[in-house]
């Protein structure tokens, strides 16, 4: 294969066998140090884009209350600390309070039972007589 290249290109470039992965690959001996500069430069190109961000976000928030506050709007998460807590209050309170008697008729099996018995009165049956 490399002499079918090297006859293609007719001997142009000088460093065909690195191309290739053959020998002749010189290591550079600041490699390590130059990948790891390179990773330092890319944490803190990051770091100053988060920071960008952050920066650019905070802002749009401080517009965004200023929106609340000029018409009255509630943020979401306040709405939903609220609804929390009333419905904490509400489970509270139904906790805590004693429980009311049954009114009469509302916890009677005869009623449940004879309330079944005229819903069945009105449901229409098969015509062969087969009831279940």
């Amino acid at each position: 294969m490399n002499f079918v290249m090297k006859q293609a290109l007719g001997g142009a470039t000088k460093d065909m066998g690195k191309m290739l992965g053959g020998e002749g690959e010189e290591k550079d001996p600041d490699a390590a140090k130059k990948e790891e500069e390179r990773q330092e430069a890319l944490r803190q190109q990051e770091d100053e884009r988060k920071g960008k961000y952050a920066k650019m976000e905070a802002e749009r928030e401080n517009i965004r209350q200023g929106i609340r506050d000029k018409y009255g709007i509630k943020k979401k998460e306040e709405k939903e600390a609220e609804a929390a807590a009333a419905m904490e209050q509400a489970s509270e309170g139904s906790l805590t309070r004693p429980k009311k008697a049954v009114p009469t008729g509302c916890g009677d099996e005869e009623e449940e039972e004879s309330i079944v018995d005229t819903v069945m009165k009105f449901i229409p049956t098969p015509a062969h007589g087969y009831v279940q």
